[in-house]
């Protein structure tokens, strides 16, 4: 189901080493030691669990058998529990009391005791009926239904924590359909925001069904269908969620799987109203991720691609001006594909593919919010392409995915900014 450029392979996900290590990847050297940029520390994690999520100085690991809870930025891994499944484990977010929620491919855990117990969880839809995954015709594939491409989820949003993502779906495990998930309540209830339609395009088939048969899957009364989910933002300027699809390229005439859709919450009745902004072309800035809304302008990414040339570019805006293209500030032009982004404190990192750009590892860098860029490839860990980039933990440092390809999950990278 891979098709991401001319990318054509395979990678499989080495077992990881245990873990429980004595010295912390970020004390075994001094600071001054670690290899740098001019503008910043880096580190590469290769060894012990995946690291998969970090929240002040709470981590989240996993290795083939068991799942673990630092409490000290990986230093020390003080909490584990065998978890039959964690070698699927696609999603993890750490909630600001501590909860821990896990999604495999299809289901969903949540513990609330760091991890001496947990517990499976169903999500609901919007009337509160339990949402179930539909029954893959092949087990080996049950498709991803809670895998997301941004590292960072959960918004305050009017003073109480909020996680929010959609699902980067249908391109290796399965076919699967395409939904917005929220909590409002640290994860002990997860429920549907959104529900796209059926894609033609992304069928539940059997082992040699014909091609031209197959299984719809979604939500058969909403006409709108996408591929997947890109990201999913908050701007709190207007009290509204961003939400941006792809991708794909759909026959002449086809529904456009690009969109970009808003939404707005009503906390006292549980409720949500969408509305698409735009539907757009596979090249078009609008296709594109790595929303960030920072003093209510609206920062975005784009990995147009298709027929040159190409409508790409690291854009802000006004909310207000987002449809009108003339109004858009181009703060870089990366010539390539950049599809994950992360605004904190003034500095902006966003990353390259490495199956559509000439970097091995490539990163783009700004300190002062986009008034100047740096480029970096850090080659000596390539090729590899970045993604889930997470704020920085206690200690100062980023956490992002290290992909092979750009979905292959295989090592961690740490950065940390210079003082400026």
């Amino acid at each position: 189901m891979i098709d991401r450029r001319n990318f054509i392979g395979t990678t499989t996900t080495a077992a990881a080493s245990l873990i429980l290590p004595t010295h912390g990847i970020f004390n075994i050297i001094s600071k001054d030691e670690y290899p740098s940029t001019k503008d910043f520390w880096y580190r590469r994690v290769a060894d012990g669990p995946f690291i998969d999520t970090q929240l002040g100085n709470l981590a989240f690991g996993f290795t083939d058998n068991e799942i673990l809870l630092s409490h000290d930025n990986c230093l020390t891994w003080s909490n584990q529990l065998g978890f039959w499944d964690a070698k699927n484990i696609t999603f993890s977010h750490i909630f600001k009391n501590g909860n821990l929620l896990i999604g495999t491919r299809n289901r969903l855990y949540l513990s609330t005791d760091s991890l001496k117990t947990i517990k499976e969880i169903a999500v609901k839809n919007s009337d509160g009926s339990d949402y179930l995954p539909h029954v893959p015709k092949n087990p080996d594939n049950p498709g991803w239904y809670f895998f997301t491409l941004p590292g960072e989820n959960a918004w305050m949003v009017n003073g109480k924590e909020m996680l929010i993502w959609g699902n980067y779906s249908n391109v290796e495990g399965g076919a699967v359909p395409v939904n917005i998930y929220y909590s409002t309540d640290n994860g002990q209830t997860v429920k549907i925001a959104y529900s796209f339609g059926q894609n033609p395009r992304f069928k539940e088939y059997g082992e040699n069904e014909d091609r031209s048969k197959g299984t719809l899957l979604g939500n058969p009364d909403n006409p709108k269908f996408a591929r997947h989910v890109h990201c999913v933002t908050y701007n709190p300027g207007e009290d509204a969620f961003y939400a941006c699809t792809g991708d794909g390229r759909p026959s002449e005439g086809a529904q456009q799987e690009v969109k970009w859709l808003k939404g707005r919450y009503n906390a006292t009745e549980d409720k949500w109203t969408w509305e698409v902004l735009i539907e757009a072309e596979f090249n078009s800035r609008y296709k594109s991720g790595g929303i960030n809304f920072v003093d209510n302008k609206l920062y975005f990414s784009s990995d147009a691609n298709g027929v040159e040339p190409y409508d790409r570019g690291i854009f802000r805006c006004d909310p207000a001006d987002f449809l009108n293209k003339e109004k858009h500030e181009l703060l870089y032009q990366p010539e390539y594909e950049a599809g994950h982004m992360l605004i904190q404190d003034g500095i902006i990192i966003a990353g390259y593919y490495a199956v559509a750009s000439p970097y091995a590892l490539g990163i783009m860098y700004s300190s002062d919010l986009g008034k100047t860029w740096r480029t970096y490839d850090l080659k000596e860990y390539g090729p590899r392409s970045i993604a889930r980039i997470n704020a920085k933990n206690s200690d100062g440092w980023f956490r992002m995915d290290l992909r092979s390809g750009w979905i292959h999950r295989e090592e961690v990278l740490f950065i940390k900014p210079k003082p400026v």
